[in-house]
């Protein structure tokens, strides 16, 4: 399918978490004409009103995924086997987009990904099927009130990264309908380099300074500035504000 045969083309869309991630993310694809089914963790029931206020369809997360195009996790991070199974009868081309960071404050230690795995390529390794990684390097407010209309001066980008180019260009449609520009950050092998901790990651970047961040990210040094990060954001008595968490991004994850 062509960039043009793309633009335009309403989707059947699963997302599955109904946090602000997932619920913002089905909102602004269901105002672009898209039909979506949104499921969270209790049910539809739980996520009903939710769902009608941003223009969804509650399902259960086994329904989801059917009959859909494409299917969006926005689940923590640590759940992602919780669902492989959601996906055993799920046909080969329907895009899955991954929206998850791993914390291990909140999901726990999983060695393979303390010891330098992509995060992106243990959870494609857990569902058994390729995912997109995208969505994952904004904030909850940034994906709410950041977009702005394609071609806008200063439109924030966001990384996107996959080992399929059929699932990239849906993942990049969707990306630029919420309202940003998209970056092709490579293959999910370096997908790392918008992960918690680098310099892409929650910084609220132009397309140009993105690609220098994604150029500039230090594969060591990530885990470290992720969980500096992660202390100071604790440690504070009162609420930062929006731009005080990004300029704190900014300036523990610079290049030095």
């Amino acid at each position: 399918m062509s960039k043009q045969q793309l633009e335009g083309n309403h989707m059947k869309i699963g997302i599955i978490g109904a946090g602000n991630i997932g619920a913002t993310i089905a909102r602004k694809l269901a105002a672009s004409g898209h039909t979506v089914k949104l499921a969270g963790s209790k049910g539809p029931d739980d996520i009903r009103d939710k769902a009608a206020e941003v223009g969804a369809v509650p399902v259960a997360a086994q329904d989801a995924v059917k009959d859909v195009e494409a299917v969006i996790l926005s689940i923590p991070f640590a759940q992602i086997p919780n669902v492989a199974s959601l996906f055993a009868d799920v046909p080969a081309d329907v895009v899955v987009i991954d929206t998850g960071n791993y914390y291990p404050f909140r999901d726990g230690n999983i060695g393979e990904i303390d010891e330098g795995k992509p995060e992106s390529v243990w959870s494609s390794e857990q569902l058994g099927r390729p995912v997109v990684k995208a969505f994952n390097a904004l904030l909850a407010e940034t994906l709410a009130n950041g977009g702005s209309a394609k071609g806008a001066a200063n439109r924030i980008a966001i990384p996107v990264a996959g080992d399929d180019l059929h699932a990239k260009a849906v993942a990049s449609e969707l990306v630029n309908e919420t309202g940003f520009d998209m970056l092709d950050a490579g293959d999910l092998a370096n997908s790392w380099r918008q992960q918690p901790g680098t310099p892409a990651y929650c910084t609220e970047l132009t397309l140009p300074e993105l690609r220098d961040a994604l150029s500039k990210a230090d594969k060591a040094r990530a885990p470290k500035d992720r969980d500096a990060l992660i202390k100071s954001f604790m440690a504070e008595t009162s609420p930062l504000s929006h731009q005080q968490i990004v300029t704190r991004n900014r300036e523990v994850t610079a290049p030095k």
